[in-house]
């Protein structure tokens, strides 16, 4: 397994820069790697089920050549059913092995998320929020045991 926090790097990027956010796409790409494996074969809906988690749920909703694109969300329990959340899309720039979060929910209820949100004005403040919140969820993710693999492919009805 790749650890990223071992990658060496040549350069010192200033955080919040662009640099410093092209360095953070690549380790999306590296955590959701420890999820998913090899990101070029994902394909479908998958759920990954842990003990004492919430259900985690990946679905490849495009794909190109030399990308993918993809929702990642929990599945958590409402009172009129289930809810999405974060709700998150992803690109995958298979060539580049760069991960981006490009939307999350619109809507937070969260109070320390909707503060997130109100805070952040440039474009790059908010990708780098949004790639922050991806990498430290995937980190998490990964931690707790969730997987994605030919055995957590849902059904095309489910």
């Amino acid at each position: 397994m790749l650890d990223d926090t071992l990658t060496r790097v040549s350069w010192r990027a200033r955080p919040r820069s662009f640099v410093a956010l092209m360095s953070l796409y690549e380790s999306n790409f590296i955590r959701l790697g420890w999820l998913a494996g090899d990101l070029e074969r994902l394909e479908g809906r998958h759920r990954s089920q842990v003990a004492s988690d919430c259900d985690l749920l990946l679905t490849i909703t495009g794909r190109s050549p030399y990308t993918s694109t993809a929702n990642l969300t929990y599945v958590l329990p409402g009172t009129a059913g289930v809810v999405p959340y974060p709700d998150m899309r992803l690109c995958i720039y298979h060539d580049a092995h760069l991960v981006e979060a490009q939307e999350w929910a619109s809507a937070h209820g969260q109070p320390v998320l909707r503060t997130l949100r109100s805070l952040v004005e440039r474009e790059l403040d908010q990708r780098w929020a949004r790639n922050m919140m991806l990498n430290k969820w995937l980190e998490y993710c990964a931690e707790r045991g969730h997987r994605f693999s030919t055995a957590t492919r849902l059904a095309a009805a489910e």
